[in-house]
C-alpha cells in the first residue's frame, strides 16, 4: 500500500492495471501491455495490481470491474477506463499526460 502511494507520486505517468488472475479480458490485455511497455520505454511506468490480493486498494479506487486502468500523475488519477482497450489508445493517453 505504501509502495503503491510512492509509485503513483511520480512525475512520469503511471498506468495501473487493476486485474484478476481469473479474468479472461485481463489475460487478453497482458500482451498489449507488454508491447506498450517496450514502446513507451521509461517515459511512463506500468504497474499491475491484483484486486484479489489488494482488496483495500481496489476498494479505495472503487474498482468494480476488471480490468480497470487508471493513469496517475503526481499522485492524481488523471484518466480511467474499465474493460479491454487497444494499446494505441493507451499510448495516446500516456502521451497526452506526459
Amino acid at each position: 500500500m505504501e509502495k503503491f502511494k510512492e509509485l503513483i507520486q511520480s512525475e512520469k505517468p503511471v498506468l495501473v492495471d487493476f486485474f484478476a488472475t481469473w479474468c479472461g479480458p485481463c489475460k487478453a490485455m497482458h500482451p498489449v501491455l507488454e508491447a506498450l511497455k517496450s514502446e513507451i520505454g521509461d517515459r511512463a511506468h506500468i504497474a499491475k495490481i491484483d484486486v484479489d490480493q489488494h482488496e483495500e486498494l481496489a476498494a479505495e479506487y472503487r474498482i468494480q470491474m476488471v480490468p480497470t486502468f487508471i493513469l496517475f500523475r503526481n499522485g492524481e488519477a488523471v484518466w480511467r477506463h474499465s474493460g479491454v482497450i487497444s494499446g494505441k489508445e493507451l499510448k495516446t493517453v500516456i502521451e497526452q499526460n506526459s
